[in-house]
């Protein structure tokens, strides 16, 4: 019995030792994926930036006109919600903390009576939010983890138009900041109307709460180029008109907010799996010592009980002998 047993455990180890294989090189993959889209999201800073930076010097030139594509909607009747998640998972929190924030958004917005239409990106969504019996109106897959711009304007078209044309008052998404390798946090922030970039981060006015849920209007505050330009007074001359240029600066600074978090979710989402599978290959490692100590065990369980018989029956014949 104890043969068989050391037979079992010998097949457990290499078990775990093909699944330790798998999870180092998920980890090391994982690893390179970061610094990748870590050099995106830098490369990516300057577009944003300077589009950020044209609508403030756009809204300082014609405040009046601004007024009508920037700031908050007092009370939203009519509410788009996209929530931005990863194509796979193996990525211990991340997917079911975007989802857990949107769905206690969701129904936030629902007990207000406001009418939501839900979009999502990344497999992980849809069928969670739908199992819960949410409707998604539209989802996009796919391009998660290796997102491009031309992903960012399609998804932004998607969320642009039925603003444009009046059929919703607010545009929020949901999805995870990368603020560095040890920090990443999950936020709600207001896409359309434009956020009013003039506001200072730290300002209480430039935040809101739905329910338990807050929600970022304005520059994030670790994004310093809303406030870059706190001295111009809006000289520069605009043509066309500043009321015509924002509205079609809308669907731009849309496709760029979206693009960058997309890349910022990327990055998020290899984090979250590269931890995952260091704590994965630290418990297969863990697993393995316990199971050949417990084989070990048996091993010497097993020489013991055999040596114990021989010795039994050397003693048995020489008492035959003897006699």
């Amino acid at each position: 019995m104890a043969g068989g047993q050391e037979r079992v455990l010998r097949r457990r180890i290499r078990s775990v030792q093909a699944t330790r294989k798998i999870t180092k090189a998920m980890e090391l993959i994982a690893a390179s994926q970061i610094m990748r889209s870590q050099s995106r999201m830098a490369a990516n800073r300057p577009y944003r930036d300077g589009m950020v930076e044209l609508i403030f010097e756009a809204a300082n030139g014609d405040p009046t006109a601004g007024a009508k594509l920037l700031g908050a909607p007092e009370d939203p009747s009519r509410v788009a919600v996209v929530s931005v998640v990863a194509d796979r998972g193996l990525s211990g929190p991340y997917n079911s903390s975007v989802l857990r924030t949107t769905e206690k958004l969701l129904a936030e917005l629902n007990r207000r009576g406001t009418d939501v239409s839900l979009f999502t990106v990344g497999k992980k969504a849809p069928s969670y939010l739908r199992f819960r019996g949410h409707v998604v109106e539209r989802s996009f897959t796919g391009f998660s983890e290796r997102p491009t711009f031309l992903d960012a304007r399609l998804v932004g078209a998607a969320l642009a138009t039925p603003f444009i044309s009046r059929l919703v008052d607010q545009v929020l998404i949901v999805s995870t900041r990368y603020f560095s390798a040890g920090r990443q946090e999950v936020e709600v922030r207001q896409l359309l109307p434009i956020p009013d970039l003039r506001v200072d981060p730290a300002d209480e006015s430039s935040r809101e709460f739905i329910g338990e849920i807050e929600v970022t209007r304005g520059a994030s505050a670790h994004d310093g180029s809303a406030h870059r330009h706190k001295s111009t007074l809006g000289y520069t001359e605009f043509e066309p008109d500043v009321e015509t240029l924002l509205e079609q600066l809308a669907p731009k600074y849309v496709e760029s907010e979206i693009f960058t978090a997309l890349l910022e979710g990327a990055a998020s989402f290899f984090t979250a799996q590269q931890k995952a599978m260091a704590a994965a290959t630290d418990n297969a490692d863990e697993l393995v010592r316990t199971l050949s100590r417990i084989m070990n065990r048996a091993r010497q369980d097993a020489i013991t009980t055999e040596i114990m018989e021989i010795v039994g029956g050397a003693e048995a014949l020489r008492h035959v002998k003897g006699a």
